[in-house]
């Protein structure tokens, strides 16, 4: 099953965040997904300030400048990743350096059979 990892900044968290021992960098964390296939693609995501805000209001495209919701959280970056199941990866994520002091959001794909 395929799942959408979103990696979520949290300034304040990240400050609070104490480090752990084992704490892999993201280039650790990077070589162990992909060398085991898990992880087919992702990237960061420039900040908040070059973010775009499309909606449309009674037919008028509206278009502002920031991120799409008001939080001092925003998604910093994304990793595809194909798993056997859930509990894999939740323990994918739980070892991604953004685990300690921002928090990561996996969301499974649609797939044809639902």
């Amino acid at each position: 099953m395929r799942y959408m990892m979103f990696v979520v900044a949290d300034p304040d968290a990240a400050a609070e965040a104490e480090p752990s021992e084992g704490e892999l960098t993201i280039e650790e964390w990077l070589a162990d997904v992909n060398g085991r296939g898990k992880r087919i693609t992702g990237d960061a995501l420039r900040p908040v300030s070059d973010a775009t805000t499309v909606r449309v209001s009674r037919g008028q495209v509206l278009v502002t400048d920031g991120p799409f919701t008001e939080s001092k959280e925003w998604i910093a970056g994304f990793d595809i990743l194909e798993c056997d199941n859930l509990d894999e990866a939740i323990a994918i994520a739980a070892r991604h350096p953004q685990a300690h002091g921002g928090k990561l959001e996996l969301r499974p794909f649609w797939t044809d059979e639902e």
